[in-house]
């Protein structure tokens, strides 16, 4: 392994700074987990690692009471979503997606920012982020700006961020009253393993019946970055959810997902797991609308 200068900046302005100083020879690090792994292997041949975990308030969790927007700071780990409160009781869709990536180690260490920022088309935690129509906060030498999140991802390792900037926190927007999310990571095993597939479904319902207002089906490892299938939502909306208009909708999403032949599975059988599953998870959101209520 090629010997690196390990870099503690304290602000995000000083970790720029540095990026700045050192140019092409300069990489961020959150958790480490993957940027480490690369450079052990020799993927990867920094002679800088700039550390971003000492950075103060780049790790907070938080509810806005007066938006009602949830705020996840870049640096959140995996582990601090899987066990928050917060997230079991109104985000249970993002807890589906993270309990799942690693090992237990792992996720203690890994952050959500870096999952986002790697831009692998399995990345778990970007599916249900963009079912909840989460966007991103990136901050650079030029200042902060704010991506939706479907539209940061621009092909496999590639986002819409400029060399130096940094994506600094996760806002997902309040959602109606009686919404459920689902996420299911469908592979070989249920943890250790990239997916096969990744399938997300939100459903927003009308007050006092099972009529859809609002309906996101997003999917991974569907096509070279996440997908948001808009044909299935559009069919979802206006109707009363049953298990058989679920189905037809799993149909629309397989037939709008872009599986493709891999060593890990063959992209009919992918397409055919995108209906099963865009029908289970749909399914599971109806019961946890139930839930909220009971």
């Amino acid at each position: 392994m090629k010997k690196f200068t390990y870099l503690v900046p304290k602000t995000l302005d000083e970790a720029i700074s540095l990026h700045r100083s050192h140019g092409d020879g300069a990489m961020y690090v959150a958790g480490g987990t993957d940027v480490l792994v690369k450079v052990k292997s020799g993927k990867m041949a920094p002679d800088y690692l700039i550390s971003l975990k000492h950075i103060p308030g780049q790790d907070r969790l938080r509810l806005n009471p007066d938006t009602g927007e949830l705020h996840i700071g870049a640096f959140v780990t995996h582990r601090t979503l899987e066990t928050s409160s917060l997230i079991k009781k109104h985000y249970p869709i993002i807890q589906d997606a993270v309990q799942h990536i690693g090992s237990v180690q792992i996720r203690n260490v890994a952050t959500i920012g870096g999952n986002l920022v790697n831009a692998v088309p399995s990345a778990d935690g970007a599916v249900p982020l963009i079912a909840l129509d989460a966007a991103v906060s990136i901050y650079g030498t030029t200042g902060a700006r704010s991506v939706d999140l479907i539209h940061f991802f621009e092909g496999p390792g590639k986002t819409v961020m400029e060399p130096g900037e940094i994506l600094t926190e996760i806002v997902v927007p309040k959602q109606p009253a009686r919404t459920g999310g689902a996420y299911q990571k469908f592979g070989r095993r249920a943890a250790m393993e990239l997916p096969l597939i990744g399938v997300g479904v939100l459903l927003s319902l009308e007050e006092g019946s099972n009529r859809c207002i609002k309906a996101r089906v997003s999917l991974g490892v569907a096509a070279p970055t996440p997908i948001r299938t808009l044909n299935a939502e559009r069919y979802l909306v206006g109707k009363e959810i049953t298990e058989e208009i679920l189905d037809e909708a799993g149909q629309l999403a397989a037939e709008e997902s872009r599986v493709r032949d891999s060593i890990r599975g063959l992209a009919w059988y992918r397409r055919e797991m995108v209906g099963v599953f865009v029908k289970r998870m749909g399914m599971k959101c109806l019961e946890r609308i139930g839930a909220l209520e009971a």
